[in-house]
């Protein structure tokens, strides 16, 4: 009963936070499924296999997409699960926070994925003569993953510390009161 406001609370927030993370995570699973089906340099109208199929920048761009594919899917699924969870108290202490640290990993992997797949794009269609274009695109890629990594390790620290760190303040190993002495 003393922790019903906390846990009223606790519930609202997770449920905001698992649902806009689950926003970003759909749009990044419609962009790279679209990415998947139209493939930098497009497809030999004679047999219908992509134009740069045997270039090792193509592999790297169908790889990095489909991880990204997979982990934002995976994502979704984590944020959904947040969202469709009883919210009992004992979810709080780890469950909870374990689906949602799994969510947010998974959806930086899907960005920095993403992000690699759209520069990588650009080593496939630039590989000769303006080299330094996809470099230069490459670095600026690099800026939203980089932001999230900063905005977000906050938070993910912190519910991984109050989920891992703090397990002993709440579920002490030892009696508080008194001392058991082991029977022989």
């Amino acid at each position: 009963m003393e922790h019903k406001h906390l846990v009223t609370l606790g519930e609202k927030w997770m449920k905001e936070t698992g649902s806009q993370c689950m926003v970003v995570a759909t749009l990044i699973a419609t962009i790279v499924f679209a990415a998947a089906f139209t493939v930098p340099g497009g497809y030999d109208q004679q047999n219908g296999i992509p134009i740069f199929h045997s270039k090792a920048t193509f592999m790297v761009f169908v790889i990095a997409d489909a991880i990204s594919l997979f982990s934002s899917s995976a994502s979704i699924i984590m944020f959904l699960s947040i969202l469709t969870s009883r919210y009992a108290e004992r979810d709080f202490l780890e469950s909870l926070p374990n689906k949602l640290m799994v969510g947010l990993a998974t959806l930086f992997l899907s960005i920095a994925t993403m992000m690699i797949t759209f520069s990588v794009s650009f080593f496939v269609l630039y590989r000769k003569g303006l080299i330094w274009t996809p470099i230069l695109i490459s670095v600026f890629a690099m800026t939203p993953v980089l932001l999230y990594m900063v905005l977000q390790s906050g938070l993910f620290f912190d519910v991984f510390r109050s989920t891992y760190r703090s397990r002993y303040l709440f579920n002490p190993q030892k009696h508080v009161l008194y001392y058991k002495t082991p029977m022989f």
